[in-house]
């Protein structure tokens, strides 16, 4: 009677030694697939953004082949499964002119000529911030430099095509609001005419306008 108990006793670890063995190797295969999938992402096949975006596009160089807008425009370098890469001006917002089911906005065309100028055709070099590469769209954000030196963002402000967005911190944002501060003190661009409802709706009812002498 005590030889069964003890073979019972036996077998009933030999089971428990086999589930704890069958749930060990299950868990290996789950985090195999996991690593898998993280090294195919990384490889970009599922067409998103590669994980070394700093290292291919940070202080590089590269020619601007389209604008879409005036704080959007495509560079000559694939991204992903994209011939171009598309690139949205860092810290500056400026009127809309090509959003879908949204009109045309004031000062929007003037903004979209200036980059054209600024940019278009021109080799220029990209700065990035590693707090925040990409935006919710997987475009690259990025300060561009122009061949003159010039940061076409904060030029944008300055020369009042365009407003320091708020809504997101980077390294120049103290600069892009002292040269919007000044911009719309002295009534340029889009601040000569501009009335409250003309503003980005983070802006609407928060600045006073000056008017022009």
């Amino acid at each position: 009677m005590s030889k069964f108990k003890r073979s019972d006793k036996l077998t009933r670890r030999r089971r428990r030694i086999h589930r704890a063995a069958r749930k060990f190797f299950l868990l290996a295969g789950v985090v195999a697939v996991l690593v898998a999938l993280v090294l195919v992402d990384r490889a970009g096949f599922f067409g998103r953004a590669p994980k070394d975006d700093w290292d291919k596009y940070n202080n590089r160089q590269f020619k601007v082949v389209r604008i879409v807008d005036g704080d959007t425009l495509d560079i000559d370098i694939p991204d992903g499964r994209f011939r171009r890469t598309r690139i949205r001006l860092l810290g500056v917002d400026t009127p809309e002119t090509v959003k879908p089911d949204s009109p045309v906005e004031h000062f929007g065309p003037e903004a979209s000529s200036f980059t054209r100028s600024f940019a278009l055709g021109k080799t220029v070099t990209l700065k990035l911030q590693r707090a925040r590469i990409r935006d919710t769209y997987n475009r690259l954000l990025a300060y561009v430099i122009g061949p003159d030196g010039k940061n076409l963002n904060e030029r944008i402000i300055a020369t009042g095509h365009g407003y320091c967005d708020p809504r997101f911190r980077h390294p120049l944002g103290r600069e892009f609001k002292a040269s919007q501060t000044e911009a719309k003190e002295a009534c340029r661009g889009l601040w000569k005419d501009a009335t409250d409802a003309d503003l980005p709706y983070y802006y609407r009812g928060k600045l006073k306008i000056p008017k022009p002498e």
